[in-house]
């Protein structure tokens, strides 16, 4: 069973992480997540760290509960805008429609987020095997419930991530190939992703929150981990 984590890497586009049977299988970097899924062959499922389902008012109950779950790491959720946010053309007009439909502005942070959001969510329409995550979820439940209490840009961070998915089988190479050159934070998160594939094709995965919300297209407003 051969399955597929994905993160975003600023300029280089995506990372992804292939895992068959639960072990790494390699590494593919491309500009475009299209490419890089039409280049993945066939994998049963495709874990996309990027958040995928809109709502149309008020913040995603997936970002609320996440944040709970995650405690000291919660920062390292954004609050999703609205949908209609993310059509402007612009970072004012889209934090004038976020305050209208949440009572609060749209972060830079977020904003910034928009072109691989936009780019991931037409992916998402198209193919059904495309689910969303978020690796420091999936981190937490390598690690029994508990977050890492490191961040993933800090040595002991790293490290104790790369332990994680070891442990679970999925051992990283020191040479990964085309992903050889992207930050070794983004590697990590994308097998986060693919851990948490193998887990929803499986059967095994959890999700946040436990009953998800719709977005406008009848799709789980959710995170699988």
């Amino acid at each position: 069973m051969d399955v597929l984590g994905v993160d975003a890497c600023g300029k280089q586009g995506w990372v992804g992480i292939r895992v068959s049977d639960g072990g790494y299988a390699g590494s593919l970097v491309d500009v475009r997540l299209e490419a890089l899924i039409e280049r993945a062959g066939e994998v049963s499922v495709i874990a996309v760290d990027m958040p995928l389902g809109l709502v149309e008012r008020g913040w995603r109950a997936a970002d609320l509960g996440a944040r709970v779950l995650l405690g000291e790491r919660r920062s390292t959720v954004f609050l999703v805008a609205p949908r209609a946010a993310w059509l402007e053309s612009e970072y004012v007009a889209a934090g004038d429609r976020c305050q209208e439909l949440t009572g609060q502005r749209l972060s830079r942070q977020a904003w910034a987020l928009a072109p691989k959001l936009l780019e991931a969510r037409a992916c998402r329409l198209a193919d059904e095997r495309i689910h969303e995550v978020h690796p420091e979820l999936s981190f937490r439940a390598l690690a029994g419930g508990v977050p890492p209490a490191f961040a993933k840009k800090t040595w002991r961070g790293q490290n104790t991530r790369r332990a994680l998915l070891a442990a679970a089988g999925v051992v990283l190479p020191d040479e990964l190939g085309e992903a050889d050159r992207v930050p070794a934070d983004d590697v990590l998160d994308a097998a986060a992703a693919a851990w948490s594939a193998d887990r929803i094709a499986r059967g095994v995965a959890e999700r946040v929150p436990e009953i998800p919300e719709l977005d406008a297209e009848g799709r789980a407003v959710e995170i699988r981990y």
